[in-house]
């Protein structure tokens, strides 16, 4: 994982246990003071909240104690691998587009990161400028030239 990808997930883990936390414990006791738990909506909404919150925040704790972070700066080479940016040309249309390696949790394919663990991600792995990378996508196969990578 990428320092910057531990971030966000350390940045939701605070807000979770500091903020929301507290917020969900609060408006449990809001809705028990309204009486008959039993067919008390909002307690039972505020206690699927809590059950939720505290599953997140098991989740990040793992996540955030088990990340291995790279530091991209120390990168370089001529072979893809996690943390290049990839310059990739559609076989078919010409299209380029430039594409980070990056961790699962962090991959967002709207700002062009891509999972290691992804379809793409695991044809690229390992490849150099001029090859070609096959990917089965769901509405077919598409093939992939490497026309770039760099570290940054």
């Amino acid at each position: 994982m990428t320092a910057e990808g531990l971030a966000p997930l350390k940045e939701e883990l605070h807000q979770l246990k500091a903020v929301e936390r507290h917020a969900v414990i609060k408006a449990i006791a809001e809705a028990r003071e309204h009486g008959d738990l039993s067919e008390n909506a909002e307690y039972h909404a505020a206690r699927e909240r809590q059950s939720f919150i505290e599953g997140r925040i098991i989740e990040l704790e793992d996540i955030v104690s088990r990340a291995d972070v790279i530091d991209l700066t120390k990168l370089s080479g001529t072979t893809v691998r996690f943390g290049a940016s990839v310059t990739v040309a559609d076989v078919d249309s010409d299209d380029e587009t430039t594409y980070q390696i990056v961790g699962p949790y962090e991959a967002d394919l709207k700002k062009h990161k891509i999972s290691i663990q992804s379809p793409l991600g695991r044809a690229l792995i390992g490849k150099t400028i001029g090859d070609t990378a096959e990917v089965t996508a769901p509405g077919g196969g598409k093939a992939y030239e490497i026309t770039g990578i760099k570290f940054k």
